[in-house]
C-alpha cells in the first residue's frame, strides 16, 4: 500500500504550486501539483506532511487542514492512498525545491495550468469548502477512466475537437458545462401519428431539482455519451433509465446531428453547453401510463403537437429546446415519415 501527503499552501487567495519539470522519469513531469510525498517509515500523514513540507519549501507549517482522502489508481498499479492537505498557516524563509519550481499561483488561474484532470474536481470542492470527503480516481496514462466520489460514480465524458471528434481528452460532466467543452449527447424524440394526419411529439417535463433548466419541458429522452461509447447504445440506455421504455437501436431513424450551444446560471453555477447531438425519431407506440418515470430527472410527460411544439421552443421560456433541431424533426415526420404513411 503506497500512502502520501499532497498539501496547498494558501496566501492571499494564491496556491503555493510546484512545476514538475526537474526529473526526466516522472509520472507527474510538466504537470502543476502541490507539495507532498510518500511516507517514511512509522510517520503519520502529519509527520509526513510537515517533513515534506519542510524539506520541499522551507516552510514550518503552523495551520493546517486535512480536506480528503484520494484513491489514486495508474493503469494496473498498486493503488496510492494520499491525503490531501491545505494550510495557510506557515512561517521560515523560502528554499528552492529539487522537484521542479515554486510559484504562487492566483486560485482562478489554477484552472489554466496543466493539471491532471482528476485534480479539477477536487480544486472544485476546496474552492466549495465541501466537508471531508473521499475521491477516488482511476487513470489509464494521462487519460481519466473513472471517478467515484464519496462513492457515488462521477459521469465523465469525451471532449471533442472542432472537427466534433473525441480529443482524447475525459472529463467530468460538471467540469465540462462549467468551461463550455464541445461534448456529445443523444437525443430521442418520441412521436405518434394524428388522426389529422400530423404528428404528436412526447415531451419530458424535467425534474425541478435538476442542475440546469429544472421545470422546463424539454426532448423525450436525452442523455450524455458516456467517455469511450457510443450516441445509439447511449440513446437505447437514456429510453429505458428515463421513462422505463425498452427499444432495439433498430427502432431508433437516425435524423443527423446537431450542435447546439446555451449558456446561463444555475444554482449559482455557471452553464455553458456545448453539445453535438445524434438526433433520433422512434415510431414505437407508447402509453403514458405504461413508462415508469425516472423521478430525479422526469417530473412528467405529454403529447404535443409538433407545430406547437416549435413555436413553444422559439419563444417560451419553459421549453429548453433548441427551435432549429424541433424543426428537422418537423420536417423528417413529414416528409419521409408521412409520405411513408400516405403510401402504406
Amino acid at each position: 500500500m503506497k500512502l502520501t501527503t499532497l498539501c496547498y499552501l494558501e496566501q492571499d487567495e494564491n496556491y503555493l504550486m510546484l512545476h514538475r519539470v526537474s526529473k526526466k522519469n516522472d509520472v507527474n513531469k510538466d504537470k502543476w501539483i502541490g507539495i507532498g510525498g510518500k511516507f517514511e517509515f512509522g510517520e503519520s500523514p502529519e509527520d509526513c506532511l510537515l517533513r515534506e513540507a519542510l524539506e520541499e519549501t522551507g516552510y514550518r507549517l503552523t495551520s493546517y487542514r486535512l480536506r480528503g482522502i484520494v484513491t489514486f489508481l495508474f493503469n494496473d498499479e498498486e493503488a496510492e492512498y494520499m491525503f490531501l492537505y491545505t494550510a495557510d498557516g506557515f512561517e521560515g524563509e523560502p528554499t528552492e525545491c529539487s522537484e521542479g519550481v515554486l510559484e504562487w499561483v492566483p486560485k482562478e488561474d489554477v484552472d489554466t495550468l496543466r493539471l491532471w484532470e482528476g485534480d479539477r474536481i477536487f480544486f472544485e470542492l476546496l474552492k466549495e469548502n465541501a466537508p471531508f470527503f473521499s475521491l477516488k480516481l482511476h487513470y489509464r496514462g494521462d487519460r481519466l477512466s473513472e471517478a467515484v466520489l464519496d462513492g457515488r460514480p462521477l459521469e465523465l465524458l469525451d471532449v471533442l475537437n472542432e472537427d466534433g471528434e473525441p480529443s482524447g481528452l475525459v472529463r467530468e460532466r460538471g467540469m465540462v458545462h462549467a468551461r463550455g467543452d464541445y461534448h456529445r449527447t443523444s437525443h430521442v424524440w418520441l412521436a405518434r401519428r394524428r388522426e389529422d394526419g400530423g404528428f404528436d411529439l412526447l415531451l419530458q417535463k424535467r425534474s425541478r431539482n435538476k442542475d440546469s433548466y429544472p421545470g422546463c419541458y424539454d426532448i423525450s429522452s436525452a442523455g450524455h455519451i458516456p467517455a469511450g461509447r457510443d450516441y445509439r447504445e447511449s440513446a437505447v440506455r437514456e429510453l429505458f433509465e428515463e421513462l422505463g421504455m425498452a427499444v432495439s437501436q433498430k427502432e431508433l431513424h437516425f435524423l443527423g446531428f446537431h450542435d447546439g450551444r446555451c449558456q446561463g446560471e444555475f444554482h449559482k453555477r455557471r452553464f455553458d453547453n456545448h453539445e453535438k447531438s445524434a438526433v433520433f425519431v422512434c415510431l414505437k407506440p407508447v402509453e403514458e401510463e405504461t413508462l415508469i418515470l425516472q423521478k430525479d430527472e422526469v417530473e412528467s410527460v405529454c403529447w404535443m403537437e409538433v407545430s406547437q411544439v416549435l413555436a413553444s421552443a422559439r419563444g417560451d421560456a419553459g421549453f429548453c429546446l433548441f427551435a432549429d433541431e424541433v424543426a428537422m424533426v418537423k420536417e423528417y415526420l413529414e416528409k419521409e415519415i408521412g409520405a411513408l404513411c400516405e403510401h402504406g
